[in-house]
């Protein structure tokens, strides 16, 4: 029986709506904000939409890249990658790194960014984020649609190795999210949410305990 309270379809045949819901319900989403390197030494850096961790222990990341772009091609020939949290601060650089680009461009210096080293792979994080991951890659998935036919986008799943925390978003060694003040991707070309406190509220699992 339809149900004429909701707008229904099928994704195959069009949503019929004027944009495309499914990014603005799917949302916010966390910033894939990775930096990789080539096996010819350049360095990549760009923001991903579809990003999220996947694994406790071991602690795994992955972004979904949408084609077969710089940063997938470098997380397949180096093995690593970083990740660097996209801060309300840093917003207009990030988004300068969204920019198509050759290999050879590193959008570090595009966006007035600062290479820092990482302590286990070859990889350098931006400096100017509160908080970075360095990831060595376990897995690239090219995803598939229900009739098993491959779509044109890959999948790449990596295990931190090791986390750089800026001590300012660190109160009594608890990381403060508020205090990093991290952005998130939105529906729409241009929508992003920014976290702040009067967002915030607790609930605690049946079971869990409160510390």
């Amino acid at each position: 029986m339809a149900d004429d309270t909701a707008h229904f379809y099928e994704p195959r045949n069009g949503h019929g709506l004027r944009h495309d819901p499914f990014n603005a319900i799917v949302a916010p989403r966390p910033i894939g904000w990775i930096s990789s390197r080539s096996s010819a030494g350049s360095i990549n850096l760009a923001p991903y939409s579809f990003f999220n961790a996947f694994n406790y222990v071991p602690p795994i990341v992955g972004f979904a890249s949408i084609g077969w772009k710089d940063s997938v091609a470098n997380a397949v020939e180096s093995h690593e990658f970083c990740w660097n949290l996209a801060v309300e601060a840093l917003a207009e650089r990030m988004n300068l790194t969204c920019a198509p680009a050759p290999p050879e461009i590193d959008e570090f210096e595009v966006a007035g960014l600062t290479h820092a080293p990482s302590r286990l792979v070859s990889v350098p994080r931006v400096r100017e984020s509160p908080v970075n991951f360095e990831c060595r890659t376990t897995q690239v998935v090219r995803l598939r649609n229900v009739a098993g036919e491959e779509v044109n986008t890959w999948l790449v799943l990596g295990e931190v190795i090791a986390v750089h925390i800026d001590r300012s978003v660190l109160a009594n060694g608890v990381y403060d999210i508020l205090a990093a003040r991290p952005i998130m991707r939105a529906g729409g070309a241009a929508d992003y949410f920014r976290i702040s406190p009067e967002d915030q509220f607790q609930m605690r699992r049946p079971g869990w305990p409160m510390e």
